[in-house]
């Protein structure tokens, strides 16, 4: 089998195509793929890091603005999608894919359509509730859309065949235990609360954190571990010494710039509070995890707030709104959850629920049914 991904921009984009390629090559180790994806994008590193080939195409998306930086880049864009149709073309024809598969971002675009034109089998995955750009208007010329939820289906038009899989999630996320997490960690059997920003941080989730400290205080009421990430390394502290918080181990806290070891936290924790990316839920619903969801307003058309209404609409999260975020309120929801167990366990039982934990199988099992066709 020769299988073409295309897919970039985010690591939400990358990492579902790496694991789909991860799983083709356990079940056809003669496989050849190929990933093709921006230079100078995220994919670059972590493709050839993952061991896969990878060729270039450049392409990016307009800029919503008219400042002379964006105009600059607005110009550049119109250039890419000049050479981008010859550049895919010339990819498809000389690797010779059975498959293309695209997983998001506007580098998938173009490979995908000329791999269509060309009269090759194509698919795409969406990540997220809300489709991202580029997947609308695929969908209506792919072979097969493979989506993480039921929510994403009515709001793409499609043309082929149609399967909800889940997002695929990594294997050592799935297989640790909360005993053996804990053990790792050495942590009691008191409530633990995981919150995080990603590796970047985000200062809402900052703020949250320093909240939760203060709330915990000496009295140790939880264990809580909190990553602020490379943009809260000032941030952070100063919001503590705001509160006049000073950390020790009477605190029971563990806070650090990155998580380095977030299956190990993550398979501890009763209750995450994070941002609503689409793999970071898919996550929470593989280990069957209570949140409190705080999507990030700066993500193209909202689709964070998309992603985190499939949890609450289900019973399995709550949703703070940054805009909206008080102090107090969201303590006396914390407070809440820790004085009922039975409330968390439930939430986190509605979370499992939603679980998918063999999507890449599904999806390999449904491309050699679309290659048995031709």
């Amino acid at each position: 089998m020769r299988v073409l991904l295309a897919g970039g921009g985010t690591a939400g984009h990358i990492n579902p195509a790496i694991a789909i390629a991860q799983y083709i090559k356990s079940e056809e180790p003669d496989a050849e793929i190929l990933f093709a994806g921006t230079p100078n994008g995220m994919e670059a590193g972590l493709v050839k890091k993952a061991g896969f080939a990878f060729t270039p195409i450049q392409i990016s998306g307009f800029k919503r603005s008219f400042s002379p930086g964006a105009i600059v880049h607005n110009l550049n864009t119109l250039c890419h999608l000049v050479t981008s149709d010859f550049t895919a073309r010339r990819i498809v024809r000389e690797f010779r894919p059975d498959i293309v598969i695209g997983t998001g971002g506007y580098v998938s675009g173009p490979i995908v359509l000329a791999a269509s034109k060309l009269g090759v089998k194509t698919a795409i995955h969406e990540q997220n509730a809300f489709p991202g750009v580029t997947n609308k208007i695929l969908a209506k010329k792919v072979d097969c859309v493979f989506l993480a939820v039921e929510e994403a289906k009515p709001l793409l038009e499609v043309k082929g065949d149609c399967e909800v899989v889940g997002n695929p999630i990594r294997q050592n996320i799935i297989l640790k235990t909360k005993r053996e997490a804990r053990q790792e960690l050495g942590l009691d059997d008191k409530m633990c609360i995981l919150s995080f920003g990603g590796s970047l941080g985000a200062d809402i989730i900052n703020r949250m954190g320093a909240d939760l400290i203060e709330w915990n205080g000496t009295q140790r009421k939880v264990n809580h571990i909190h990553g602020y990430g490379r943009l809260g390394k000032e941030l952070f502290p100063r919001l503590l010494r705001e509160r006049g918080i000073t950390l020790t181990s009477d605190f029971s806290v563990d806070a650090r710039e990155y998580i380095d070891n977030m299956a190990t936290c993550l398979a501890a924790a009763d209750l995450v509070i994070c941002r609503s990316g689409a793999i970071t839920l898919s996550e929470l619903e593989a280990t069957g995890k209570a949140s409190i969801l705080v999507p990030s307003p700066y993500v193209a058309e909202n689709h964070q707030y998309h992603n985190a209404m499939v949890l609450v609409n289900h019973e399995a999260a709550f949703l703070i709104e940054e805009k909206n975020y008080e102090k107090t309120k969201f303590l006396d929801m914390v407070e809440e959850l820790w004085k009922n167990p039975q409330k968390l366990q439930k939430f986190g039982q509605n979370a499992s629920k939603l679980g998918v934990l063999d999507t890449t199988k599904r999806i390999y099992d449904k491309i050699k049914i679309l290659l048995n066709e031709q």
